[in-house]
């Protein structure tokens, strides 16, 4: 049985993981929203106003009144800057298990801070709300969000070939890796 905790904040060494506001909607615009480059293997197209990222920030924040929603704003500690997101984007509370997606600037690449934001939202999904399995795909072309996942602990488990229809039309396979509770909790052990 899961213990829904909705988006609370948490905290790693560089970043706050918190609620998004009305507020973020310039930082969210500028950083990554309306980027092609950002925005290339993900399932939406980048925003073409700041108008649309206002209306995404509207329901994402409509969404926070449900405890089962799981949405953070990745802000800089050091700036106090938004520069990405993480969420749990498929949930399926009957077998305790959750999809992760994130989206983060450009200028922030190959930095270790998505690394950062994914592992502490694992850590978070496994001891506080109970999660059994957490997964996440990319697009095999998309290397760097793989190195992420490999680098936050989870495990490639397989290819789904032609999964998706890119936005070039094109169909994209997607590389499928996933974190279990057992090995988190060994994995804790294994430290101690």
């Amino acid at each position: 049985m899961l213990q829904h905790k909705g988006t609370v904040t948490l905290e790693t060494h560089r970043l706050i993981l918190r609620r998004f506001t009305l507020e973020d909607a310039e930082d969210m615009f500028s950083n990554w929203a309306n980027d092609s480059e950002v925005t290339k293997y993900l399932t939406w197209w980048p925003h073409d106003s700041i108008d649309t990222t206002r209306e995404v920030l509207s329901i994402w924040i409509n969404e926070y009144s449900n405890n089962t929603a799981y949405n953070w704003a990745i802000e800089l500690k050091e700036t106090g800057q938004i520069i990405g997101s993480i969420s749990v984007v498929d949930l399926c509370s009957k077998d305790c298990r959750c999809e992760i997606g994130y989206c983060i600037s450009k200028v922030y690449w190959n930095k270790g801070i998505t690394t950062e934001a994914l592992k502490e939202v694992i850590g978070f999904l496994f001891s506080q709300v109970g999660i059994n399995r957490i997964q996440a795909k990319h697009d095999v072309l998309n290397i760097g969000s793989g190195k992420v996942m490999q680098k936050a602990g989870m495990k490639y488990e397989g290819t789904f070939r032609q999964f998706y229809v890119r936005k070039d039309g094109s169909f994209g396979d997607v590389n499928m890796y996933a974190a279990l509770q057992e090995d988190y909790t060994l994995d804790k052990l294994e430290r101690k």
